[in-house]
């Protein structure tokens, strides 16, 4: 049931016509540079599918540490995950990295990992520290919000949403499209945004379930995925605007606009796309020493330079993300073109844990029926 916001951003570049650096390539490419070297010094990063990294930057790790990167890609985060469950104790590599806040209490329960304190991390910021016995190492974050087309309204002088309140006003009928939580990332989180703003309902008789009743009232659109809804249906992306699309929001990424300025055919000045600030779930991406690692030395000096200002800085570019450090910097596209969101909405790892089935199964009934 997920993918991440980089999934996300690596689909938007490819509908912009750009391809993206695949670390698994770079990863096997310094595998093969560095001939028969013992596998004691290869260490092995599992990872779903949109693990990202400039050559240059993993190949000073190599150098400066020792050892070669070998990144082994495994599907999505969801699916990911589930194989490194099915082979708990003797697991495919030495370091798991993308498990998000979503499934953080999955992975944590069934033991996968080795707890480490990582160097630097008195340089991660508290907040995204949400395991204090360091079973998991923070290594970025990102937000699920909703998107709209300046365009669309400016020509109808409308004022775009802000808040998920806004959102369920008579002025915004049937201009919404959304993922499926039960089968996108975005589509869960943007529930659980629902469910961080309103709760489940019982003392006060409303919650999430009547504000997605009312979404649901006000022409809300669902789709099965992230391609889909924003390259398909949303009128503010270059994909949409091929396609006629007329939704002019969209449940994506908060750094969904800068990603559109970046591969930009001609490279626009401003973002045509813009950000609801009110309306944001944020996710949070670890990393940890896998139970049972061949090169548990090496895993711990990945672990190091994930959470390193090179890699940290490296990431915005290569996987859409924000970095998790006190000292790392946001790239210019970032800063000028993105969008702060001082307050979006969380819930607690071991409380989706304990409710996310029976939250998506509700929903299901109650939007998708």
């Amino acid at each position: 049931m997920s993918t991440t916001k980089k999934i996300a951003g690596a689909a938007l570049a490819a509908a912009l016509g750009v391809t993206t650096l695949s670390a698994c390539g770079k990863a096997e490419d310094a595998s093969q540079a560095g001939g028969d070297a013992p596998k004691s010094t290869t260490v092995t990063l599992v990872s779903h599918d949109s693990f990202n990294v400039t050559e240059a930057v993993l190949k000073e790790f190599e150098q400066q540490s020792g050892y070669t990167v070998k990144v082994l890609k495994s599907g999505d985060a969801g699916a990911a995950l589930n194989q490194e469950i099915l082979t708990k104790g003797s697991p495919r590599g030495d370091v798991f990295f993308g498990v998000d806040n979503t499934l953080l209490s999955r992975a944590l329960d069934n033991g996968i990992f080795t707890p480490y304190e990582a160097k630097g991390l008195d340089q991660v910021k508290p907040e995204f520290q949400l395991d204090k016995e360091h079973r998991v190492t923070p290594v970025d974050s990102g937000d699920i919000c909703v998107n709209y087309d300046k365009a669309y309204f400016a020509e109808k002088k409308l004022a775009p949403p802000q808040t998920l309140d806004d959102l369920v006003k008579p002025e915004y009928k049937n201009l919404l499209v959304t993922e499926n939580a039960a089968t996108s990332s975005p589509g869960l989180g943007f529930l659980l945004a629902s469910v961080g703003k309103y709760g489940d309902g019982e003392a006060s008789g409303g919650g999430w379930k009547d504000w997605w009743s009312k979404l649901q009232a006000n022409g809300v659109e669902v789709v099965d995925g992230w391609e889909q809804a924003y390259n398909e249906r949303f009128s503010g992306s270059a994909g949409g605007r091929k396609a006629k699309a007329d939704r002019p929001l969209v449940v994506s990424y908060a750094s969904s606009p800068p990603v559109e300025v970046l591969y930009g055919e001609p490279q626009p000045a401003e973002a045509p796309t813009g950000v609801a600030t009110g309306t944001c779930f944020r996710q949070i991406e670890f990393a940890g020493l896998l139970k049972g690692a061949g090169n548990e030395a090496g895993g711990k000096a990945l672990l190091d330079f994930l959470i390193s200002k090179k890699f940290q800085e490296d990431m915005p570019l290569q996987m859409f993300v924000n970095p998790v450090t006190k000292d790392a910097l946001l790239p210019e596209l970032f800063t000028k073109h993105g969008v702060v969101v001082d307050k979006p909405e969380n819930v607690a790892p071991e409380t989706i844990a304990k409710n996310r089935e029976q939250w998506v199964k509700a929903w299901t009934s109650l939007v998708v029926k």
